[in-house]
């Protein structure tokens, strides 16, 4: 576990799924652990704040949530995607929410390709 992984914002988000009575796997990837629900990134912790998988249509609203904003990866917007900072999910509350969009999105969310080696 990296020092930059905050292991009580994982198992905030591993007790809410439960809660939810989701199954997921997780896998290390971009530094931090990313939360795969039906073989698809739902989320996933990324630079002390999280990595949202919500739904494009609905970022606009989403992106006025204090804490929230555009995931940029190589200088591009990613679409669907939302980097959230700490103070957007340090309620619990909030957490929920986040974590929420992200399951809704999930059944329409594309699976990345695998990559043939």
């Amino acid at each position: 576990m990296s020092s930059s992984t905050d292991t009580f914002l994982l198992d905030r988000i591993r007790n809410y799924l439960a809660s939810q009575g989701t199954e997921w796997e997780e896998k290390k990837m971009f530094g931090g652990y990313c939360f795969m629900v039906d073989n698809k990134m739902c989320l996933g912790t990324y630079k002390g704040g999280i990595m949202a998988r919500v739904a494009p249509e609905e970022m606009p609203i989403l992106l006025e949530r204090p804490g929230a904003e555009q995931m940029i990866h190589g200088g591009r917007p990613m679409t669907g995607y939302a980097f959230l900072e700490p103070e957007a999910f340090d309620a619990d509350a909030d957490l929920n929410f986040w974590i929420q969009q992200c399951l809704a999105f999930n059944p329409r969310a594309k699976s990345s390709k695998k990559k043939k080696k």
